[in-house]
């Protein structure tokens, strides 16, 4: 683990306790600031299955780690978690009711994103980096800083609603010029093999619920189905027919939690024709038949509503 000075564990030491006040029950707290919400857990979690929308995730006590493609992205104090298009993948977290994991969630608002990336676009331009789905990038200490100032903000109403929205923007300008800035630029740029993927994910979300399959797909990409296969899987880390099956049941789980769902009728809203293949795929990703999933959820930690301007369906 990287040593860290004294002024940044003094800094860290005040986030922990910022948050401990903010996020005080377990699971996700809303604040003051629409795409911003805390995270508190007072367990260890074992793998388990998530599907991310874009966003960025920084853990200020705790750790987690993701898995996809066969590698980790571990974030932690040390570092934060970025992605820049929905990955379905496996995450573990390590945590206490001692020391609970604490962490900020950012949705990430693609148009705000998009503005700072023509900002930027218009200074010194930054050598080209490959676009990437999921990045761990190192807390370095204007990002901690900034993050500091924004918790601090939170713990005021005022301050969160005058200071908020400029310093949810300075996080993402840290995000964006950070260490792996360029990559993240790259993914949110949309160009290329990485973009006409991406723009099939839009599809893949806004659609999850009709009948899709790999030959319509490979076509709105503009490739050939072995190209599209291929491309597809070194984003997400997944073929793409498995990609829409983990959406659909991501949705299910959502639409069971949120709305009281019965599983029979999840299935028939995200597109199965059978709720026995329902039941039978459910269990095979989540480890749990639904109704038995759901309650572990709901005892586990509080879901809130999805933001406003969610484009993607995701695991919270």
């Amino acid at each position: 683990m990287p040593v860290v000075d004294s002024l940044q564990r003094q800094v860290q030491a005040r986030m922990v306790g910022l948050l401990k006040t903010l996020a005080v029950e377990e699971g996700y707290t809303l604040t003051r600031l629409p795409g911003v919400r805390l995270l508190r857990s007072d367990r260890p979690l074992a793998r388990t299955p998530v599907l991310y929308d874009p966003g960025i995730v920084i853990v200020c006590q705790g750790v987690k780690r993701g898995y996809l493609g066969g590698q980790v992205y571990q974030y932690d104090a040390q570092h934060y978690l970025a992605v820049s298009v929905p990955v379905p993948f496996t995450m573990e977290t390590d945590a206490s009711a001692q020391a609970p994991l604490l962490a900020i969630y950012l949705h990430l608002d693609l148009q705000l994103a998009a503005d700072l990336l023509i900002e930027l676009g218009e200074q010194e331009g930054t050598p080209a980096t490959p676009a990437q789905g999921m990045m761990s990038s190192p807390m370095q200490a204007p990002m901690q800083a900034t993050v500091l100032r924004l918790l601090e903000a939170l713990a005021e109403p005022l301050e969160a609603a005058v200071l908020g929205p400029a310093l949810v923007r300075e996080v993402y300008f840290r995000v964006l010029t950070g260490a792996q800035g360029g990559a993240m630029r790259e993914a949110l740029a949309m160009r290329g093999r990485f973009g006409s993927i991406g723009r099939v994910l839009r599809t893949i979300h806004a659609g999850y619920a009709t009948a899709l399959d790999v030959g319509q797909l490979a076509t709105e990409a503009g490739m050939s189905v072995a190209t599209f296969h291929d491309h597809f899987r070194a984003i997400t880390g997944t073929s793409p027919m498995q990609y829409v099956k983990s959406t659909r049941l991501h949705q299910a789980r959502l639409l069971m939690l949120r709305q009281g769902m019965t599983a029979e009728a999840a299935s028939l809203a995200v597109g199965y024709a059978s709720p026995s293949q329902f039941n039978r795929e459910f269990k095979r990703l989540f480890a749990l038949p639904p109704a038995a999933e759901v309650a572990r959820m709901r005892r586990s930690f509080a879901l809130p509503p999805p933001p406003a301007d969610a484009v993607y369906v995701s695991s919270h």
